[in-house]
């Protein structure tokens, strides 16, 4: 599966809030975090604890052209 999930809103201080997947629809980043966590986008995306809050984050795979943000 590739990367193909885009952010369409961030917090004031960074956090990516609203994301757009490749059919149009946006979740918000706790959706993206259960669908991460039900193995909807294994290999290219994980969540991480940031501040105690769960975040989803690109795999690294030595692009930065598909990474989030």
């Amino acid at each position: 599966m590739a990367k193909n999930i885009k952010v369409t809103k961030e917090s004031k201080t960074g956090r990516n809030q609203r994301f757009e997947k490749p059919n149009g629809k946006e979740i918000s980043r706790q959706e993206f975090v259960k669908e991460i966590e039900q193995g909807k986008h294994e290999g290219d995306y994980h969540n991480r604890k940031i501040n105690k809050v769960k975040t989803p984050v690109s795999n690294p795979d030595g692009k930065n052209r598909n990474n989030l943000g």
